[in-house]
């Protein structure tokens, strides 16, 4: 009895299955039998229980079916060739990249430069109108600005005039007077004494627009803003000098004291002790860092210095020099927190002109920063002596000294 299914035997299996034949060839392909259960299929799919008829070879190559066997390819590689795991990815372009990146960051920042421009020139307040100014000497080189600290207590609250020591005085007069000079020969920061004696000249109203004749009346420089405001005031500097003032700008009490704050505080080196009660200033001798409040009752002293007023511009030159460098190193215009509240506190305090722009801004606040970097000069304006409290000018070295800066010499003449 043999173990072959029905109806086969070891002769059916073929000569050569299972016996070793020695032919290359292999055996001949069995065609098994197929079972049909169930209902026909229907038209056009194998019936049920076959298998389908699988594609066949043409010309070395599947009808109408190709794997990517046949060139050796492997599943995702007809493409982008790579592992054969899916399609790769081009390398990324970095010159595109960093090109489109430098493209966003300066656009960016020209938006951001040219939106503070207008901000920062929308804040400028331009109330004082030189054309308003007559009979006024020509033009020289270089470019002049008469830089007025008011006692102005406008923005000030009770508390904050009995903090600041400031009083409670109506309107408003100079306390400080500077004629800052800027050129090719570097800057020269002049000031004038407020008890400097000047004759007041004709003069136009700034508000009735009537011509007040002059009559050889002679007062102290401060006495002129008291009297008809800036416009009177840069006339009378005007007639009492020969120089052409190109710029007003003016700062008060309140707007200083916010600046420097804004600003983190200005570092100074203090010469000397000071304690005045009058102006509340208590410092001691040696480097230290002003807030706004010890500032203004530093640039205010004047009853505690042996010079009095002369030594109080020197102190007032010194700090807004100072105040300048501080302004303008790189932690205050790098840094946008301490930036804009800075030039938003300047920009608030500042009365100028009405043709000052942003730029001439800047070139007073450098050129002031390169006074106190011993790129220019600092001095008052030369002394002959005083009469009846008065301060009387030495009218030759003046001459020479407006003559030099009108044709944008280096300064030579030196100041009290």
């Amino acid at each position: 009895m043999n173990d072959w299914p029905e109806a086969w035997s070891d002769d059916n299996r073929g000569g050569r299955y299972g016996r070793g034949s020695g032919s290359a060839q292999p055996e001949s392909a069995r065609v098994m039998r197929q079972v049909r259960r169930g209902r026909p299929a229907p038209p056009g799919q194998a019936p049920y229980g076959q298998v389908p008829q699988q594609p066949r070879y043409a010309d070395g190559g599947y009808d109408d079916y190709d794997s990517g066997y046949n060139t050796g390819q492997v599943y995702g590689g007809g493409r982008g060739g790579g592992d054969g795991y899916g399609p790769q990815r081009p390398a990324p372009d970095w010159r595109r990249r960093i090109k489109w990146t430098a493209i966003t960051l300066v656009t960016v920042l020209v938006v951001t430069t040219v939106a503070t421009y207008f901000w920062a020139d929308s804040k400028l307040n331009r109330d004082v109108d030189l054309s308003k100014v007559i009979e006024r000497p020509e033009k020289g080189e270089g470019t002049n600005y008469l830089i007025v600290g008011s006692d102005s207590r406008e923005g000030l609250s009770d508390e904050d005039k009995k903090r600041l020591r400031t009083g409670s005085s109506e309107g408003k007069r100079t306390d400080s007077m500077m004629i800052l000079h800027t050129g090719d020969n570097g800057p020269t920061l002049i000031s004038l004494p407020r008890d400097s004696n000047v004759e007041i000249p004709t003069f136009k109203g700034s508000e009735s627009g009537k011509i007040y004749q002059g009559t050889g009346r002679e007062v102290k420089l401060n006495a002129a803003y008291a009297e008809d405001g800036p416009e009177l005031l840069v006339r009378t500097v005007e007639f009492n000098t020969g120089l052409h003032i190109d710029h007003y700008v003016e700062i008060g009490f309140a707007g200083f004291a916010n600046i420097v704050d804004a600003a983190g505080g200005v570092e100074i080196d203090i010469p000397q002790d000071i304690k005045d009660t009058k102006s509340g200033a208590d410092f001691k001798k040696g480097k230290q860092t002003l807030n706004g409040e010890q500032a203004l009752a530093f640039v205010r002293t004047r009853y505690a210095l042996a010079g009095s007023d002369l030594d109080r511009t020197k102190n007032q030159q010194k700090f807004l020099s100072a105040l300048a460098n501080q302004v303008a190193t790189p932690s205050t215009v790098l840094n946008p927190f301490r930036l804009y509240p800075t030039m938003g506190a300047g920009l608030d305090s500042l009365i100028v002109d009405k043709d000052m722009g942003l730029f001439d801004l800047a070139d007073m606040f450098w050129s002031m920063k390169g006074v106190s970097g011993g790129e220019g000069t600092s001095m008052n304006m030369p002394l002959a002596g005083s009469a009846g409290g008065n301060l009387l000018w030495d009218k030759d070295k003046v001459k020479q000294l407006v003559q030099q800066l009108n044709n944008d010499e280096k300064v030579t003449v030196k100041g009290d």
